[in-house]
């Protein structure tokens, strides 16, 4: 099987992309945490002012600041 890089998005699939992520070092996943969290508070800094974030069934933990 030869690698090949596409630039099609119809390839790109939720399998892929955590296989991706997984191969990336703990440092290199807070990195892209960190990017994430700036860009969102870039774009709406008053979400951090929410205070109706309801958790949902599952792994996710909703954090708030007090």
């Amino acid at each position: 099987m030869q690698l090949q890089i596409s630039h099609d998005r119809r390839d790109e699939n939720p399998v892929a992309k955590a296989r991706w992520f997984q191969s990336l070092s703990m440092t290199e996943r807070a990195d892209f945490l960190c990017e994430f969290t700036d860009m969102i508070l870039e774009i709406n800094p008053k979400i951090i002012e929410r205070k109706n974030a309801q958790p949902i069934a599952g792994r996710i933990l909703v954090i708030t600041k007090k």
